[in-house]
């Protein structure tokens, strides 16, 4: 195994599991080293799963170099829905019509959002507006108001097409929400679309096979607890 020295500085690869947010994971992460400086290098939502970046002690430094850098994407698009959190975490609140959208017009759309584009970030995200997270204003029902944004997408694939499902891959730069994307993807076909499946696969040169999976992380470095006998 490995040395590795937690406490000075190192940093981590891993898949994210589904339903975790990152978060969570940073949390189990530090609980398990028992070190106090752990960070992660850009969030990934709870319905994502994929290459997450973390890093502990004098390495927590480094983690607005690793957010900086570009990011690749696989997922999922379902066309004729939307939900408030433009992904499946929240139920379908509208459906429209799909019949007109044909395979060549999918394929044709994705120019309309390749290169440098503007996005609102989804009214469910981490986004601060005067200090507060976007999805608590969002989830008490009080209005949103992001800001919009420029961001870069540099290709954007469409790798399989099972109607209504469109399976795509995407490379962008920091700030560039999928979510957004796949909302305004479904609108550019004059109908709907959410967010249905995402795996961030790359991190600059950094990619998701050299991410190990949670549990055989924390069997391998986690520290056992110590239990404290009564004399």
């Amino acid at each position: 195994m490995i040395t590795m020295d937690f406490e000075t500085g190192e940093v981590i690869l891993i898949n994210k599991p589904l339903r975790w947010t990152s978060f969570d994971v940073v949390a189990k992460i530090r609980g398990a080293l028992r070190v106090k400086k752990v960070g992660h290098a850009g969030t990934l939502d709870p319905l994502a799963t994929g290459l997450l970046i973390l890093c502990t002690g004098k390495k927590t430094k480094e983690i607005e170099l690793y957010q900086g850098q570009e990011k690749e994407y696989t997922g999922t698009f379902r066309l004729g829905v939307t939900t408030e959190s433009y992904d499946l975490e929240r139920p379908v609140n509208a459906t429209f019509p799909v019949e007109h959208i044909s395979e060549a017009a999918i394929y044709d759309t994705t120019k309309q959002f390749t290169g440098k584009i503007t996005q609102f970030p989804p009214p469910h995200s981490a986004v601060k507006i005067d200090g507060k997270r976007a999805y608590k204003m969002a989830r008490k029902g009080q209005e949103v108001p992001v800001k919009e944004r420029e961001v870069e997408v540099s290709a954007f694939e469409i790798t399989a097409i099972h109607f209504p499902v469109v399976s795509f891959r995407i490379v962008c730069s920091k700030g560039t929400y999928i979510r957004s994307l796949a909302h305004d993807f479904g609108k550019a076909l004059h109908s709907g679309a959410c967010l249905e499946s995402l795996v961030r696969t790359r991190i600059g040169n950094i990619t998701l096979e050299n991410a190990m999976e949670l549990p055989a992380f924390i069997e391998q470095y986690g520290k056992p607890k110590t239990i404290e006998q009564t004399p």
